[in-house]
């Protein structure tokens, strides 16, 4: 028997341990917080459990459906916003909840309402669910602006006032990834203790990276300093080598990327989609809030990204997410386009 391997297995950090941690440093916390964390962490094990095994439950295909978005929901994209619903209601620590799934916000019964904002994405990149691309579930934590007058302004916050955001994906292995305000840390889910295990403490992103990260089927469509960007990626001038591209489509996964290995993802407005793709509330913010906490930069093309005031729920924006160098970049092309426009 491996003594060493059974002693190293009895010491692992697990997402619980690790959550309670960070609650120490604050005396005055009631858990309240900590409880939510749990919640979304417990919708997160049942998603990747429904994902592992969607073709023999039959979760894959279309549930004759749409979206607020007017996309064709899968099954799996229902149950997940069921669970995730269901478990942040019955938790009786949020007032709001904002779902890529629902039109409309959802305020929490007074008898199970807390002081807590939950916006999230239940299953991103689920036009890949048939295909076995990861996909995942993207989250952040706002506290209400007032408890005695619960509103949807409490849901338009900037992002800049987010608590917490993190994202959890499945695919070769469940990754959950997670800022309080601390840093970015990651954990592996363990199948065979049903927890997750810190694995990837303290994630800094690169400060400059190789890879580039782009949709190029809309490269027609896209603005001079879009365009001006990617030629430089694939044409160097400066006799650097040219950035390798890899794009997957589901945004969870090219992010995760990006936060490991370096480089900048991109998702700009084009003429199709003069206000960008990816909504602002539970794709942009939570991602631009990881990125920062990890040493990267957001931009949108016009400010940082957790700037944005939202107008509306389901509201969309352009977007720009990596290595600080390399966003230094795409902000210089952008101011220089400004300047030659005035």
């Amino acid at each position: 028997m491996d003594h060493q391997a059974d002693t190293n297995r009895t010491d692992l950090m697990t997402i619980t341990r690790f959550v309670l941690n960070e609650q120490s440093k604050y005396p005055e916390s009631r858990g309240d917080f900590t409880i939510l964390l749990n919640t979304i962490v417990l919708g997160c094990k049942f998603v990747c459990s429904a994902v592992g095994k969607a073709g023999l439950a039959k979760l894959i295909g279309l549930a004759g459906e749409t979206n607020v978005q007017g996309e064709e929901q899968k099954k799996l994209d229902v149950l997940s916003n069921e669970v995730f619903v269901k478990a942040l209601i019955s938790s009786g620590r949020t007032s709001v909840l904002v779902s890529e799934e629902v039109g409309e916000a959802i305020f929490v019964p007074q008898s199970h309402r807390g002081k807590y904002i939950v916006v999230f994405d239940p299953l991103d990149g689920s036009s890949n669910i048939d295909c076995g691309v990861s996909i995942g579930t993207i989250f952040g934590i706002y506290m209400i602006k007032n408890e005695a007058k619960v509103s949807l302004e409490d849901a338009m916050q900037p992002g800049n006032q987010m608590l917490a955001a993190g994202y959890c994906m499945y695919g070769s292995s469940c990754t959950f990834v997670l800022s309080t305000g601390n840093g970015v840390n990651g954990f592996t889910l363990d199948p065979s203790l049903g927890e997750f295990i810190l694995t990837h403490p303290n994630i800094k992103i690169p400060r400059k990276g190789n890879i580039y990260s782009v949709n190029e089927g809309n490269a027609k469509n896209w603005d001079e300093p879009t365009t001006k960007y990617v030629q430089k990626c694939k044409f160097p001038q400066d006799g650097s080598p040219p950035k390798s591209l890899r794009y997957i489509g589901s945004m969870v996964a090219d992010i995760h990327r990006t936060l490991l290995y370096g480089g900048i993802f991109m998702y700009p407005a084009d003429i199709k989609s003069p206000h960008g793709k990816l909504r602002i509330l539970y794709e942009v913010f939570p991602m631009s809030y990881l990125m920062e906490q990890a040493g990267g930069q957001a931009f949108t093309g016009k400010r940082r990204a957790l700037d944005l005031v939202p107008r509306e729920l389901h509201e969309r924006s352009p977007i720009f997410l990596g290595s600080y160098d390399d966003i230094e970049q795409i902000k210089e092309l952008y101011a220089s386009s400004k300047a030659d426009g005035a």
